[in-house]
This record gives C-alpha cells, sequence and structure tokens, in this order.
C-alpha cells in the first residue's frame, strides 16, 4: 500500500483538500494528513481523522515517541501539499521546520508536489515567483494554479486546480517520478481533442465514441510542463478545463479545421489528438427528420477535411516554419494487415513527424481512463506505450515531442 501525506495550507482553498484525500482513500492509499495551524481555521481536525483514519497534528511536539516529524516523511511514497499558500510555500523554499508540515518536507525524499492557490497579486509577486523556482530547483513539482474566481469578486489566476486535476497528476508522479519536468518553458503547444459531430438534422448527428480524456492528459500535462497551450475541444462532455490551458470550443470537423490553422500559426507543435469524423452528411435537414413521410431512403456522405495532412502541407509550403505535428491514429486490425501494419502505412501518407497508435475496440482507448499503444516517428523509431493511464501516455508522447521542437 502507498503511503501519501496530504499537508493542508491556511487557505480558504482548505475546503477542497477533503475531496482530495477523499479520492486517495477510496483508491487505496495510506493517507496521512497534516494541516498547518492556520488550515485548522477552515477545516476541522475531526474531518481530516474522519477522512484518512488517522490522528492529526500540526507540531512536531505531538507523539514524540514516533518521532512523527522525521518518520512520516522518509515513509512517505508522495507528498501533496493543497492548498499551498504563499507562505508555506515560502516556508518550505527557506527550508524552514517550524511545525510538522514543513519538517516532514525536509525529511521526504520522494516525489513532492504543491498546488497553490493565492490571489493573483500574490501568485505574480517576485518574492512567490523566487520560492516557486526554488521549491523547482530543489526538485519538487509546483504546479501552475488555474484561473477563475478567488475569494471575494476577485477573479484570474490563482484558483487551486479542482481536486481531480491534482488527484491525476499526484497519481501520475507514483507512476513515474519524473513526469513533470519543466522543459516546456517558453514553448507554444496547441493540442486537439474529442469527437467531432456532424450534424444531420437539429437532433440527430455523425459521431464517434472519443471521450477527449487523451487530449486533455497531454494539454494538462503540457502545460505543468511549462508550456503556454491552447486546447482545442470538440464533444468532451463533462471534462473541466484543465488548469493554465486556454480552452477553444468547437463542434465539427471544419469549426475544428479553421481552429487549428488559426492557433497553429506561430506554435512549436500542435498535437492532433481529436477524433476527426471521416465523413459528413451532405444535406442537413433544417427539421428534425420523422419517420414516414419524408423519411430519406439515404444519407449521403461526403469527406470532412484532412486536418493533419493540411498541417504537414502547410509546413512545407512554409506557413508553420519548425513547428512539430503530431499525429493520433485509432487502429483495428483486419483481413489485409495488423494495427501497426496500417499505422506505419498511414504515418508514411500523412507525413506528420510522431504517430500515436492507438488499437481500439471495446473497453480500449476510447471511453476509458487508461491507454497503451504505440509511438512511431517520421525516422523509422518505434517505441512501444505500456498500459497505464491516460497522463503516463501523455508524459511519453511530450518526452518524444522535446527534441523535436526548433
Amino acid at each position: 500500500m502507498t503511503r501519501v501525506v496530504v499537508g493542508v495550507g491556511g487557505g480558504i482553498a482548505a475546503y477542497k483538500s477533503c475531496n482530495l484525500v477523499r479520492r486517495f482513500t477510496e483508491t487505496g492509499h495510506e493517507v496521512r494528513v497534516i494541516p498547518t495551524e492556520s488550515a485548522l481555521n477552515f477545516v476541522g481536525k475531526a474531518t481530516f481523522e474522519a477522512l484518512s483514519g488517522h490522528p492529526v497534528h500540526t507540531g512536531v511536539f505531538a507523539d514524540v515517541p514516533e518521532v512523527p516529524h522525521v518518520r512520516l516523511g522518509q515513509e512517505a511514497d508522495l507528498v501533496v501539499i493543497a492548498p499551498a499558500t504563499a507562505d508555506l510555500m515560502a516556508r518550505a523554499a527557506q527550508g524552514r521546520a517550524d511545525d510538522l508540515l514543513t519538517a516532514t518536507l525536509l525529511t521526504a525524499r520522494c516525489p513532492v508536489l504543491f498546488a497553490p492557490a493565492m490571489h493573483t497579486e500574490m501568485w505574480d509577486h517576485p518574492a512567490t515567483r523566487a520560492n516557486v523556482a526554488t521549491l523547482r530547483a530543489h526538485g519538487a513539482v509546483v504546479l501552475e494554479p488555474a484561473s477563475g474566481r478567488l475569494t471575494g469578486t476577485d477573479t484570474g489566476p490563482g484558483r487551486l486546480p479542482e481536486p481531480e486535476e491534482i488527484f491525476g497528476l499526484a497519481r501520475l508522479l507514483l507512476e513515474r517520478a519524473d513526469a513533470l519536468p519543466r522543459d516546456l518553458e517558453g514553448r507554444r503547444i496547441v493540442v486537439s481533442a474529442g469527437g467531432t459531430r456532424e450534424p444531420l438534422d437539429p437532433v440527430r448527428f455523425l459521431g464517434n465514441r472519443s471521450s477527449g480524456k487523451q487530449g486533455y492528459a497531454l494539454a494538462r500535462l503540457a502545460a505543468q510542463r511549462g508550456a503556454q497551450v491552447t486546447l482545442i475541444a470538440g464533444n468532451t462532455i463533462g471534462l473541466e478545463a484543465p488548469a493554465a490551458v486556454e480552452v477553444v470550443h468547437v463542434t465539427t470537423a471544419e469549426q475544428l479545421k479553421v481552429a487549428v490553422d488559426k492557433h497553429a500559426l506561430g506554435a512549436d507543435a500542435v498535437v492532433m489528438a481529436a477524433a476527426v469524423a471521416d465523413f459528413r452528411p451532405t444535406n442537413v435537414a433544417a427539421a428534425k427528420i420523422k419517420k414516414g413521410a419524408g423519411e430519406p431512403d439515404s444519407i449521403v456522405l461526403a469527406k470532412t477535411p484532412d486536418i493533419l495532412a493540411g498541417l504537414v502541407n502547410a509546413r512545407r509550403d512554409g506557413q508553420l516554419p519548425g513547428t512539430a505535428i503530431v499525429g493520433f491514429a485509432a487502429e483495428t486490425g483486419d483481413e489485409h494487415a495488423d494495427v501497426l501494419t496500417h499505422a506505419r502505412a498511414k504515418l508514411a501518407r500523412k507525413g506528420c513527424d510522431l504517430l500515436v497508435v492507438n488499437a481500439v475496440g471495446e473497453g480500449k482507448a476510447f471511453e476509458v481512463d487508461t491507454n497503451d499503444g504505440w509511438l512511431l516517428g517520421a525516422d523509422g523509431t518505434e517505441i512501444a506505450l505500456d498500459h497505464g493511464s491516460k497522463a503516463l501516455l501523455a508524459s511519453r508522447v511530450l518526452d518524444a515531442l522535446g527534441p523535436l521542437l526548433r
């Protein structure tokens, strides 16, 4: 059983840490909660004890024979601080050990993740920026905060990412401790996600089973690795916008093409993870098609634009100089060839730099939280992507993308 320490700073977002603790315990982790004294002004000790099943202390003199200020850090497989206030990060950056949480941070040798939450002015202050840089230099992961409603009527960067997002990134660090380096600083990356819907009438459409989860994972990780990310999202019902990511919503393949072409200009990379419909109805009824009178004998289809090939052509023509292009292929084998053979032919046909190949089917790739497949390079390299979370697969794709950036 993995041991997770959840540290809670003294900010109004402390109430969200309750959901984070519950997610860890419900998925089989042993959780110890260490709040600061200020945090207990927002959430009581009894709440954290009930959710974690362990006693909660804030000072180094509680339970002295167990030496918790040393033992908890030494035994932890992961430490997550949410919310991480400006004061808490300042003390951690200075190596202070004036309460149980900061002392635990000094003894932890496992991955440490800080999820900041504070007002925009505090997040943007040079002192906070310096402390964040120090923590990252020490090996900690400091997430980019979300933008949105803060305390009172203020809005802006500094909002705590949603607990589910923090949980997903934390779980990724348990799968792969080096999954969130700051290697994409200064880069601009465009990611597409989700399926397109091609209308037949005001009610019906042609679509596919894509949930958008893989594209969202790519956008989320790229942003947390330092990139400026634009996510162009098709059908992604129920997915929260990733923190620190600009989201553009579209519906059809044509709308997706327009948005991708616009945002690709000047981008360092475009990652086409969206499941784009190959065909659309040529005629869209203005009213719902009824059974009986007026029922069509057939539906005539036309090809939708090949967005990936269009990007490659635009680069060849000098419109996207130096832009790295990554495609996705959801494939099945048939009587003619297996998945990889089809994928190799698609890579040669499309001309992109990398092609992520997923074998699809019931319970595979679409509408699930896990994924696997292969990463094919234009240089002939082929890398197997082991089964794991979609965040893990996204981290491997970003690793391969890095060397291709101009």
